[in-house]
């Protein structure tokens, strides 16, 4: 009898034998990029046997009764001691599961549970694989602690996952789908080279600096075995192409296999992605971020569906996205979000703006950079112009590999990067500030708050006065700082009130700025928007730090406080000693607990193996709002078909640049109030237009009198 793993559409069939090999070669090659080849064959083997059972094989031909196939593969990766490989099976379809305990029931979805069903001879007998499939011993591997397994584990996971996939679609299909590709590290370093061949000879002080850099990450590259590293370079250094012109070599070096940058926010990685396009060419590079979509179904452009295959795995040269999609990967415990990691391996990895790593999951962030770096060939590098005081994280997790910095202060010449002068003024009003701003004809100030912002705004002259806050949905947002831009080059008086959204990444340049007390990194970043192409003298490109009329928000205690002593200590902002002193500080205050608030290394040694448990606690954002659509422009035609049912994952991103986060206490006020109207599957669309303004966005009050505040 011969037992089958699939049936393709047109009634071609594929046997178990043909897809438990198929898997277990490609497993095998994925796994053996981080010296697990042979775990990757046994899983890739055993992944599947429970579909030698009868009751399979009837479910495959048209039954509709459930079978556990997934089980019978990992008790047999059970008897051979083999945990990682048992649990990487187990999960293949459902995710990895919780270990369980020795007392958990054989019905229980724990791990323990369900070995326990196969000890009990629970399972659709499946014993006929032993005719056509021999399973191959694989060594065992050491690990120092719990999560380092768990880690492992994961990887492997992933291996087995794609493999899996991979091997299911090619069957399908008929034939291997175009994904991933692109060139080698050699081509890549090599037009790198020509893009920056105009660079040199620098005709001023300023771009001789930035040469000096990347020369320097240059030769950096190639000197420096795989490891960690800090690139600390000023704002204006160049660091974008730094860094990818040390990754480029680097990896053509030491035979690295992509490169994968990291980066805070989608503002910048729209940016960046753009810049590694414009270097490397499209077919390179991957944006994978939830404000991009590829249509896989889009037979037009076939680019399209090869970009939308490589999301699923990042099988690219280059990779760009963001730290959430990132790190919630790596403690994910499910197949979508985990297939992709073992392309992690023997990768470059930049994290950019290494300052924003989320303070409370500090510790499980360092943890991971450490074990890919330790056990996996991966250099990474903590790329930013305010390098953070991380080094005792680190240490803890890598002692015997310290960061080496890529670009030491004695390799340039800071002096000549400096285009601000700092001063502080103290408590102010919001009518001061907005005299303050009234007084330039060109200025930015940014506040701790939406509430702040709104407030400042309503105070100044209309005429060349913007306002921009999360208050304001995307499409509205991009369409002010294109009048934005336009109006500061074309020299129009242009007064611009923000929240901290402007900081990061958004490529604007004011001959004055303003800005709320706050942390120094933050300081630093609104700083990086005056004066930011250098045509002024310092001097007279003033960012005036102030303490606002209000209380800072609770989010923004610490930073403040710390910020605070460290320029009370210091005086400027940018000066090493400052920026050191403000990280030693901000981690004191917020105390050695806060770096884990979720316990998720706890979990990870006190448990066993509690990867479900562990994917539920690691959000980099915290879900404590709700969004709202805003039924104007485009967003009226999007939100109509939503009301239709029409439902899917393009539909909703595209929803998202008409969407405003607010938190659910005034979620619940606007609804109370009947200016919303909820959907069938809890969407939310604000009925009462009345509440959105073209300047400030989504009304600070509801009709019911409740504030929106932050």
């Amino acid at each position: 009898m011969n037992y089958f793993a699939h049936i393709a559409q047109d009634g071609r069939q594929q046997t178990v034998s043909e897809h438990l090999n198929g898997t277990a070669e490609l497993c095998a090659d994925f796994a053996a990029a981080f010296g697990a080849e042979d775990q990757g064959r046994l899983a890739g083997l055993a992944h599947d046997l429970g579909k030698y059972s009868a009751a399979f094989q009837r479910r495959l031909g048209g039954s509709t009764e459930h079978v556990d196939h997934a089980t019978a593969g990992a008790a047999e990766c059970c008897k051979l001691n083999q945990s990682s490989a048992a649990f990487a099976v187990a999960g293949h379809h459902g995710g990895l599961p919780d270990g369980g305990g020795q007392g958990d029931h054989w019905e229980d979805k724990t791990f323990c549970g369900r070995m326990r069903k196969a000890a009990l001879g629970k399972l659709e007998p499946y014993e006929v694989w032993q005719h056509e499939i021999r399973l191959p011993p694989a060594s065992q591997l050491a690990f120092s602690s719990w999560s380092e397994e768990m880690f492992f584990t994961r990887m492997l996971y992933s291996c087995l996952v794609d493999a899996d996939f991979l091997d299911t679609e090619t069957f399908m299909a008929g034939k291997a789908q175009a994904r991933g590709g692109g060139e080698s590290m050699e081509v890549l370093e090599d037009k790198l080279q020509s893009y920056v061949s105009g660079w040199f000879p620098p005709k001023t002080e300023l771009n001789r600096e930035r040469c000096t850099m990347l020369e320097r990450c240059m030769e950096q590259g190639e000197a420096q075995k795989p490891g960690l590293f800090t690139l600390t370079v000023p704002t204006g250094g160049g660091k974008t192409v730094a860094s990818l012109a040390f990754a480029l070599r680097h990896a053509r070096t030491h035979g690295l296999r992509r490169v994968i940058y990291v980066i805070p926010y989608t503002s910048i990685i729209e940016q960046n992605a753009q810049v590694f396009r414009d270097i490397l060419g499209d077919k390179n590079v991957l944006e994978h971020h939830s404000g991009v979509l590829y249509d896989i179904a889009d037979e037009a452009r076939p680019e399209n569906a090869r970009l939308a295959r490589a999301t699923e795995n990042w099988d690219m040269p280059v990779v760009v996205t963001t730290a959430v999609q990132f790190f919630e990967s790596l403690f994910a415990n499910r197949s979508s979000q985990c297939r992709k990691l073992h392309n992690l391996a023997q990768s470059v990895i930049i994290f950019d703006e290494a300052q924003m790593l989320p303070v409370p999951y500090l510790r499980p962030c360092v943890f991971a950079i450490a074990q890919l770096v330790k056990r996996y060939g991966v250099s990474a590098v903590l790329c930013t112009a305010t390098q953070p005081a991380l080094d005792g994280v680190f240490r803890e997790f890598l002692p015997d590999k310290p960061a080496v910095e890529l670009c030491p202060p004695d390799a340039f010449h800071p002096e000549i990067f400096r285009r601000v002068t700092f001063q502080r003024m103290g408590k102010l009003s919001w009518e001061t500030v907005a005299e303050q701003i009234s007084g330039q004809q060109q200025a930015l100030c940014i506040v701790n708050s939406r509430k702040s912002a709104q407030k400042i705004y309503n105070l100044l002259d209309p005429e060349g006065a913007f306002h921009l806050s999360t208050l304001m949905y995307p499409a509205h947002r991009k369409a002010v700082l294109a009048e934005i831009r336009a109006r500061l080059k074309d020299g129009l008086p242009c007064r611009v009130v923000s929240t901290s959204l402007i900081e990061a990444g958004v490529d604007v340049d004011f001959p004055a700025v303003f800005r709320e007390e706050t942390g120094l990194d933050s300081i630093l970043q609104a700083a990086g928007r005056c004066n930011r192409e250098g045509k002024r003298p310092a001097g007279e490109s003033v960012v005036t730090i102030f303490q606002g009329e209000t209380p800072p928000p609770a989010l923004f205690e610490i930073p403040v406080a710390a910020g605070r002593q460290a320029l009370n200590r210091y005086g400027c902002p940018d000066s090493p000693e400052a920026i050191r002193y403000y990280f030693r500080e901000l981690l004191e205050l917020k105390g050695p607990e806060t770096l884990d608030q979720k316990n998720i290394l706890t979990a990870m040694e006190r448990d066993y193996m509690p990867f479900r448990k562990i994917a539920e606690r690691f959000h980099l954002i915290d879900s404590e709002t709700k969004t709202i659509y805003i039924p104007l422009g485009e967003g009226e035609q999007l939100i109509q078909r939503l009301r239709s049912g029409e439902r899917g994952r393009a539909l909703f991103r595209a929803l998202g640049q008409y969407g405003v986060s607010i938190y659910l206490q005034h979620f619940e006020a606007l609804d109370l109030a009947g200016d919303l109207e909820v959907l069938e599957d809890g969407s939310a669309v604000l009925t009462n237009l009345a509440l959105y303004n073209n300047n400030t966005g989504l009304s600070m009050t509801a009709d019911g009198g409740k504030f929106l505040s932050i």
